[in-house]
């Protein structure tokens, strides 16, 4: 028995799985730092924890999840390559996790020019004489006190010289332009900050900003701007003792496949959502990232060993308006997954 309870706890610990190692980055401007994300799941059954992450050279600065990854759970390696040599470029990142002594090595290339050749790749929102980077702006595991900034990089296609500006900004959002006036053919970027101790509620806030091409412009789905921000629970204050007869999470999956919507108006899937901790598991908040889903839960306080369900249903009318992927957001007290999403794969 001693034998085979040395074997199990041998073979519990994280793995990791890349969205994938290798970012193609396309052409980038010539002195305009540009930025990629690699995803790392954890597919063990150990906590996660990113070490190191080490860049080929200083012209690369990286960002990654500090904190420990829990089974089934995402974190990201974020690269930002400063782009001030022209010409072709490959960039390594050599990573260090506790799922291996040996380290993992992801990659990032690209072309940095003066003049881009097509503005698809790099700026694919086209607003007529302005084009951006993206549409849907997500401040991702925000701590309350935290003051996290997301750039938006723009383009002006025209002659005239344009003045930036966002219009609708709420007041936990904020904006700054670099250059405020940009020049026919030049490029700039808007640094957005969000002032966490503003927002009002725990888990999903969504507002609609909209990009101004002009004096006196209107707001309308042309020139408009998602804007998501997830505030998580606070756990600091627990004590080890109160962790040890937490809640824990099971999901049954945290990926629905739902294929081809075809001809039908609605599909639906169940997720099951178990409690598998000592006290009680409160889904404190459930929420959608946009209208195209909704959800049920069968029971929102779960007692420990016990099981709820959680419907997920889409409705293929409003797909094809959506600018964010389809996406469930689940806030409990469990404070080793006070947060998780479960991401919907569906064409229309």
């Amino acid at each position: 028995m001693a034998g085979m309870m040395l074997a199990v706890a041998a073979v519990a610990q994280p793995r990791v799985e890349l969205d994938r190692d290798v970012a193609n980055m396309g052409e980038i401007m010539f002195q305009l730092p540009s930025k990629v994300s690699f995803t790392l799941k954890n597919a063990g059954d150990e906590p996660l924890g990113i070490t190191e992450v080490i860049p080929s050279c200083g012209c690369t600065a990286v960002e990654w999840t500090r904190e420990l990854i829990a089974p089934g759970a995402e974190g990201t390696i974020t690269a930002v390559y400063d782009a001030k040599m022209l010409g072709s470029f490959q960039k390594d990142l050599e990573v260090y996790t506790n799922a291996s002594e040996e380290p993992m090595y992801l990659h990032m290339q690209g072309r940095v020019v003066s003049k881009l050749s097509d503005y698809s790749g790099t700026f694919p929102i086209d607003l007529g004489n302005v084009r951006l980077n993206v549409n849907n702006v997500e401040f991702d595991n925000v701590n309350r006190g935290d003051h996290p900034v997301m750039e938006l990089q723009i383009l002006n296609t025209g002659r005239k010289s344009y003045k930036p500006y966002l219009m609708h900004l709420p007041s936990y959002l904020s904006a700054e332009y670099f250059p405020e006036q940009l020049n026919g053919g030049r490029m700039g970027k808007i640094m957005l900050t969000l002032d966490s101790e503003k927002l009002h509620q725990m888990g999903l806030t969504q507002t609609s900003i909209y990009l101004a091409r002009e004096v006196g412009d209107k707001v309308s789905e042309e020139n408009e701007i998602t804007v998501s921000s997830v505030l998580l629970p606070d756990f600091s204050s627990l004590s080890a003792r109160d962790r040890e007869l937490a809640p824990r999470l099971v999901l049954s999956a945290d990926t629905l496949d739902m294929g081809e919507m075809g001809r039908k108006r609605k599909k639906s899937m169940t997720v099951e959502v178990r409690n598998e901790g000592k006290r009680t598991l409160q889904v404190r908040t459930l929420q959608v990232f946009n209208k195209a889903l909704s959800v049920s839960l069968s029971e929102r306080n779960i007692a420990p060993g016990e099981t709820a369900k959680l419907k997920v249903t889409v409705a293929a009318k409003y797909l094809s308006k959506v600018k964010s992927s389809p996406r469930v957001l689940l806030i409990t007290n469990d404070p080793a997954r006070s947060k998780e999403i479960i991401t919907i794969n569906v064409k229309p």
